[in-house]
């Protein structure tokens, strides 16, 4: 809730977030974003694709993480609501559960500076830490500007404004 959001940036921690700030060793959790993952094999078969997306985002989607996307379109769909289109690489299993958290340190810095293999950690409900390799391959100059924005809307406010 709003509330618990607005708590969270003052210093005052829930419950569930006491464990992934002590698995990580954060001092400071108001500057984390925190936001929703969807874990798919092979997203954006249909033709929902853009509300697919759209109904991600509106829900509290920041990331999408699968092995690869059924379609352009769909992961463009995701670039332009915002959502981080991570992959993991096919060998890499994902049997994580509701409650687990992947927590990817500078994830900015990383989109910024065109990375395409980000380094994340997923911390387990029982407090256990993993490692975990992300990437968002092949990005151009333009997807990352609109994830950097927020939203391909937000992307064209910034450039009517300049």
């Amino acid at each position: 809730t709003q509330a618990l959001e607005e708590a969270r940036r003052s210093g005052a921690m829930p419950p569930e977030l006491q464990s992934v700030q002590k698995a990580l060793s954060i001092p400071n959790m108001s500057r984390v974003q925190i936001g929703s993952v969807l874990f798919a094999n092979k997203p954006g078969d249909g033709s929902a694709r853009e509300q697919a997306a759209s109904c991600q985002k509106v829900l509290g989607g920041f990331a999408n993480i699968c092995y690869s996307y059924a379609t352009k379109r769909y992961r463009s769909n995701c670039i332009n609501w915002g959502i981080l289109p991570f992959t993991i690489d096919e060998s890499t299993p994902f049997d994580y559960a509701d409650g687990d958290c992947v927590f990817v340190p500078d994830v900015r810095r990383a989109v910024e500076e065109a990375r395409e293999d980000i380094p994340a950690k997923v911390i387990r409900k029982d407090g256990s830490v993993e490692d975990l390799m992300l990437h968002i391959r092949g990005l151009t100059q333009d997807e990352r500007e609109i994830i950097l924005d927020g939203c391909l809307m937000n992307y064209y406010a910034a450039r009517i404004a300049d």
